[in-house]
């Protein structure tokens, strides 16, 4: 038995997240922990709300409430819909928890013995209407790169480029949307990213399983212009983790937090703390301390690439430098961007379809099946209503779902709702469990590999080959003259029902409850094809489940095309 450490990047507390984002992180990650769990695995999957800085002072303004109470109520939201998109995470903590607060000053305290900070006194921009200093995302203009007008202080969300503030071209306070701006000096603290540049680069250097899309990004930002640069990890803001050199004030930094980007990575290990205060879990450490046990654990992060560069330099230069035995990522699976009918989805500008409202118009599996079988793991991914329509109609109506409808009915019909007895397998049979074998063999091993697509594509497989089995076997057919023969062909093709829903169950969990459930099983992971191919024994009860996936219609599919494509209010 392995023991697996799972992060996905952990989402903004500013609104409802879009499905680009939850595929590009929590929903992959999610379909890793429940593979590893089924295999018997030891798993500690965890996921936080990132509830510092810009984001979400903006936010609650917006909302017209304190900061406090907006992250609180965005929290249980985020985490009742994670809980409706079957996200089965051990802990979902907070990045502004006692515990992320103590051990974010505590790296501070370690990184600062080290030699690893220096104070910098720095100019930015300070707002006249707004009578602060706007550091990050308080501040839009244009992006000096690309061009694009919308670009933030932090760094630019059409090219991911990483800016400063006084990088952009008219910028403008995103508070009051002000151009009334000046340069005034203030005192911050950088973490020397640079001392770590030899460090970084052996280590990333080590790490040839690594998908490309990660090491190119990570190589880019080590030799982009002079390489790693310092990085600020303290802002002027009154929302966040007070700046202390552990439990010691830090002088010259009164009334300045932590960099949102300093602290919220930190929150992965602090998580692991509150899921043991929350009495989930006992001894946190043997998790994320190598010296208390985690040296046998293998840690996996799941995160789209514009987070890559934080998570392979920026968090890992935190952790190395402070010099302590904290257990390092051994692999990062990262995405690419998900887009939505023709263009981007964006929070900021509300386009795509949100979480709550996918959940509004169709059950979970619907979105789980069509986004993990269409992550984009090599590629940008194009979302349209043709083709998920499509798949869903193809893939889980059609082929899972009538199946599952077809068989079961027709054992009905013709034996009750028993598993028949009579009959003896025969080559035909024995030719499918050797096929299932082979494929069920080849779905672990992508699985294993974290090849999404490849592994969903084997799936499906799986699942056709079980309907061409039963439409060349023909029962309803063979019955009428060799009602033996059709018993057997029966109960071979019920047992393809468990087998399917242990298999399917980490990516279609609902569903594979409901197959699992109809045969009076629990969905557990297969030893064999032909092992689980005899679960259900003569004389087994089942009952007939209801319809497990709807076709959407062509109507719908237009409806929801027009319901969709506005600005979300």
């Amino acid at each position: 038995m392995a023991r697996i450490l799972i992060t996905s990047a952990i989402p903004y507390i500013n609104g409802i997240k879009h499905l680009g984002n939850l595929v590009g992180s929590q929903l992959p990650a999610d379909l890793y922990a429940r593979y590893k769990r089924a295999r018997g695995d030891e798993v500690l999957f965890l996921c936080a709300t990132d509830e510092h800085g810009t984001p979400a002072e903006l936010a609650a303004a917006k909302a017209g409430k304190p900061v406090a109470e907006y992250c609180a109520e965005m929290w249980s939201v985020q985490d009742a819909l994670g809980r409706g998109f079957r996200l089965s995470f051990d802990h979902f903590g907070r990045s502004s928890s006692p515990q992320n607060h103590r051990l974010t000053q505590h790296f501070a305290g370690q990184l600062a013995k080290a030699g690893l900070i220096r104070e910098v006194s720095e100019k930015q921009v300070y707002s006249i209407a707004d009578g602060r200093f706007l550091p990050d995302r308080y501040i839009e203009g244009t992006c000096p790169n690309c061009g694009y007008d919308r670009a933030r202080g932090d760094q630019c969300e059409n090219c991911t480029k990483q800016l400063d503030p006084t990088d952009l071209i008219n910028p403008r306070s995103a508070i009051s949307g002000s151009m009334d701006l000046e340069v005034r000096e203030t005192k911050h603290l950088y973490l020397r990213q640079s001392a770590m540049r030899g460090e970084l680069r052996a280590w990333i250097d080590s790490k040839l399983d690594w998908p490309i899309l990660t090491t190119s990004i990570a190589r880019k930002w080590l030799d982009d212009g002079d390489g790693l640069q310092d990085r600020g990890i303290t802002r002027d803001l009154d929302w966040g983790i007070p700046v202390k050199r552990g439990t010691e004030d830090w002088p010259g930094m009164e009334g300045k937090v932590f960099y949102v980007w300093f602290d919220a990575p930190i929150e992965y290990i602090a998580c692991a703390a509150e899921w043991v205060e929350a009495g989930k879990g006992t001894d946190w450490e043997r998790w994320w301390r190598t010296d208390k046990g985690a040296d046998d654990v293998r840690y996996v992060q799941f995160m789209g690439k514009d987070n890559v560069p934080f998570h392979t330099l920026s968090f890992p230069a935190t952790i190395l430098g402070s010099g302590e035995p904290w257990k390092l990522v051994d692999y990062i699976k990262s995405f690419n961007y998900l887009n939505y009918d023709g263009g981007q989805f964006s929070t900021s500008q509300g386009r795509g379809v949100f979480m709550d409202q996918a959940l509004e118009i169709l059950p979970a599996d619907y979105w789980r099946w069509w986004l993990l079988s269409h992550v984009p793991e090599s590629s940008d991914t194009e979302f349209t209503w043709e083709a998920f329509q499509q798949d869903v109609n193809k893939d889980l109506a059609d082929v899972l779902g009538n199946f599952v409808s077809r068989i079961t009915k027709f054992c009905r019909s013709k034996f009750g709702e028993t598993v028949p007895e009579g009959g003896a397998y025969g080559p035909q049979e024995q030719a499918l469990i050797d096929d299932l074998q082979a494929r069920m063999e080849r779905y672990e091993m992508h699985m294993d590999a974290i090849e999404i697509r490849k592994a969903a594509a084997e799936l499906r497989a799986i699942w056709v080959a079980g309907n061409e089995y039963l439409q060349s076997a023909g029962p309803w057919t063979v019955f009428k003259d060799d009602p033996e023969r059709a018993a057997a062909i029966t109960r071979f093709a019920l047992n393809l029902i468990p087998f399917y829903a242990g298999l399917s169950a980490p990516f279609i969990p609902d569903a594979a409850a409901t197959m699992a459930d109809a045969m009076g099983v629990e969905p557990t992971w297969p030893e064999s094809a032909e092992a689980a191919l005899s679960t259900l024994a003569p004389g087994h009860g089942f009952t007939v489940p209801e319809v497990m996936f709807a076709k959407i219609d062509d109507e719908t599919r237009t409806d929801w095309a027009a319901r969709f494509s506005g600005v979300r209010t």
